[in-house]
């Protein structure tokens, strides 16, 4: 791609998720997300491959669903109430219509079945994108609306924790992996959303460093699927040890990075006498963690067959780790210790 027509893509789907965080009216949050909806669409088509265009295809129709609901429930709000804000949402059913509008387009389940489909249609880069950068509008405006009805929210985080888990479970493709495990990570920060805000934009920072650290790790090794994984020892080995880690702080194993969210979430809802929630918030973790313990087998306790073709790779220069990798991995490992601290920040 023309590097002047991709400057203009970043630079606009900076600009739209800055117009919806700068915006308390409902008319300039929409063009916002309209805004970076119009932005990624190229970079997602820009390999002319049968599955990119329609994952492209896919995306902008869930897009423009999602978003021609939020403006209806926005006008009808404005109906109802005579007030355009949006943090006056107080009737139940536009507010209820935004919340299902806005989990359409982050992809919290059930209206999830989207986003493996079309995140394996994408390369890793704008797969990246896709699952941290995209989140951030949506979210923005679910943090402004702070709905009375908490059940809608709770109902939407429990069952994408589940099906985040029960999902991953059968895929061998590690894109449709990371999918569901965006789901995952989304419905953990949707459950404490209303009760800690704080804690919720602390989950999404975390998730953020250890999406970066793992996509970027894949795609260093060009790896797309489980069987890709276990020829990795061979194309960067230092990196190779470090995957399982990431995995597993992705997973929310103790003593890594990822365990920290968890830890503060399930402590918040027992606060919060929600302790059915908690139990099956930790149990939904617990599916997670078994497809990330699987391809950390397959990619450090398996070696491929000691043929011509796996031992080719010996023979290239290995890769080796960039900067920003080395950070997110760092923070995404070793960040727990700063618990007391991260604890101290929220509540201050």
């Amino acid at each position: 791609m023309n590097p002047y027509i991709l400057s203009t893509l970043l630079f606009a789907l900076g600009l739209g998720t800055t117009i919806t965080f700068a915006s308390s009216h409902w008319l300039l949050a929409w063009m916002g997300l309209e805004i970076n909806t119009l932005a990624i669409i190229p970079l997602m088509a820009q390999f002319h491959r049968p599955r990119a265009v329609e994952a492209t295809t896919k995306y902008f129709l869930i897009q423009a669903t999602a978003a021609a609901t939020l403006l209806f429930a926005s006008m009808s709000n404005a109906w109802l109430t005579g007030q355009w804000d949006i943090q006056h949402m107080h009737h139940p059913f536009p507010t209820t219509l935004i919340i299902l509008a806005l989990a359409l387009k982050i992809g919290l389940a059930p209206l999830h079945s989207w986003m493996p489909e079309v995140l394996q249609g994408l390369d890793l880069t704008t797969g990246l994108i896709l699952s941290t950068w995209q989140k951030l509008a949506p979210l923005s405006i679910i943090l402004q609306i702070q709905p009375t009805n908490h059940t809608i929210l709770i109902f939407l985080g429990l069952v994408s924790t589940l099906i985040g888990g029960w999902g991953g479970l059968n895929q061998t493709q590690l894109r449709k992996i990371l999918a569901y495990s965006s789901i995952a990570h989304l419905g953990w920060m949707i459950l404490i959303l209303q009760f800690s805000p704080s804690l919720t934009m602390l989950t999404f920072l975390i998730y953020i460093f250890m999406t970066f650290s793992l996509f970027i790790s894949f795609k260093l090794n060009y790896s797309t699927n489980i069987n890709t994984l276990t020829t990795s020892w061979s194309k960067a080995p230092v990196l190779t040890s470090i995957i399982p880690l990431i995995l597993l702080s992705l997973g929310g194993l103790p003593p890594l990075t990822g365990f920290m969210p968890k830890w503060l979430i399930i402590q918040e809802l027992a606060k919060q006498e929600l302790a059915p929630v908690a139990t099956l918030a930790a149990l939904s973790a617990l599916l997670s963690l078994y497809f990330y313990l699987r391809l950390s087998y397959a990619t450090t306790l398996t070696i491929s067959p000691n043929n011509t073709t796996g031992t080719l790779p010996w023979r290239m220069p290995t890769r080796q780790f960039t900067l920003p990798l080395a950070i997110s991995a760092s923070t995404t490992l070793c960040l727990l210790p700063l618990t007391p601290a991260m604890v101290a920040l929220l509540t201050f």
